[in-house]
């Protein structure tokens, strides 16, 4: 078995969505494809462009390094703060919110490694062409089913 080559922060490009800053530390080529592992950089006030989502195979673990980000997880809203973590499991839906006034850092491990820097690019591309209206759910959804999410359902109307 050949071993793979160390590096430190294989991915140097910070890819944006938006406003949003994604840079990876740890991709799966890296590590065996047992985690992905990146920055988030949310500024101040910014909501999360892509609908609320499910990962079907994987777990999301965020951990905070700068400002607060509002995380709805299944319907409840968890603020996750400098050197808080939080596990999202498999299956829930999940999204998040700057509500702060502050720019926000985190950390974010996916494990397994099946969402990568593709699933970014690809989710910018859809975000871009919407021009600041919610994007195209169809193309959305498909992005998300290649990279092992599941968008959630809309709520129902009121």
């Amino acid at each position: 078995m050949q071993r793979q080559k160390t590096t430190v922060n294989p991915s140097e490009e910070t890819i944006k969505i938006g406003p949003l800053g994604i840079r990876f530390l740890v991709t799966g080529d890296d590590s065996n494809n047992n985690a992905s592992v990146f920055e988030v950089l949310v500024p101040s006030g910014q909501k999360l462009a892509a609908p609320a989502h499910k990962n079907n195979d994987y777990e999301e673990i965020l951990y905070g390094i700068e400002g607060v980000l509002t995380w709805t997880v299944d319907g409840t809203p968890i603020e996750v703060g400098p050197g808080q973590a939080l596990c999202i499991p498999r299956g829930a839906v999940h999204r998040f919110d700057n509500l702060s006034g502050q720019d926000v850092k985190q950390l974010a491990v996916i494990s397994p490694a099946i969402m990568g820097p593709a699933y970014f690019r690809e989710a910018a591309e859809v975000i871009s062409a919407a021009a600041g209206g919610p994007p195209d759910r169809v193309k959305m959804t498909e992005v998300f089913r290649r990279h092992g999410m599941t968008v959630a359902e809309a709520p129902p109307a009121r």
